[in-house]
């Protein structure tokens, strides 16, 4: 298989180009530091490289893999999971959605957006994954119970991620209205907007479709198990 796009491999091309001061290794394979996430990937399928990629297996949180195509595992690594998603990726917003009142989100809100995240699960999210990208979020009498931001970034590109509600406050449009603004201002920017979903999951992909979002490749999430 050919991967040519930057997206085809986006944290390669996020750790290579906009976000490389947050990457640790070398030329043969990159990981986001750990505070900030647990993504990885190696330059190519060289045994090299694969097996320096699992030289940065050196949190207890294991290592992400995002990848369009099948990449050898390190040598040792134990598979802890393996799914399938798709990316889908926008160029511009369908019309319409509705409007709510929300907020920026920064080290200020540290702590709530770590607390909704771990109870939604929208993904892997640290105690510096809020300073990936602009984050939003809705709050109800001073409670933080939805929020949406940006992760991953390669050249021309921002991921939409941590999309998330709390489970109180789902059906009314939260979701989807955070993700229309945070979308809109990457397209502002003259970036395409992209995100990840399970590709089990056919609700969540028809409510970013919705958007305006378009599903461009599948991919396979593997997380590979941390030092015990």
């Amino acid at each position: 298989m050919s991967l040519n796009h930057p997206l085809d491999r986006p944290v390669w091309s996020a750790l290579t180009s906009r976000q490389t001061p947050l990457a640790l290794g070398d030329a043969r394979a990159l990981r986001l530091d750990p505070e900030y996430g647990l993504f990885a990937a190696a330059a190519d399928a060289s045994p090299a490289s694969t097996a320096a990629l699992g030289m940065l297996n050196v949190s207890p949180a294991g290592l992400g893999l995002v990848e369009a195509g099948d990449m050898p595992v390190p040598p040792g690594a134990v598979v802890r999971s393996r799914a399938a998603i798709v990316q889908m990726a926008a160029s511009s917003l369908n019309g319409g959605g509705k409007s709510v009142a929300f907020e920026p989100l920064g080290d200020a809100d540290r702590a709530e957006m770590l607390a909704l995240a771990t109870l939604t699960v929208p993904g892997p999210f640290f105690g510096k994954t809020h300073q990936l990208g602009d984050f939003i979020g809705i709050r109800h009498e001073g409670r933080l119970v939805a929020m949406a931001g940006e992760r991953m970034k390669p050249d021309g590109f921002t991921e939409v991620s941590g999309v998330c509600t709390h489970p109180d406050y789902r059906g009314r449009g939260y979701a989807g209205a955070l993700m229309r603004v945070v979308t809109a201002r990457i397209l502002e920017r003259g970036e395409q907007a992209f995100l990840h979903a399970y590709a089990a999951h056919a609700a969540t992909i028809a409510l970013y479709e919705a958007l305006g979002f378009r599903v461009r490749t599948p991919i396979t999430y593997t997380v590979l198990a941390g030092p015990a």
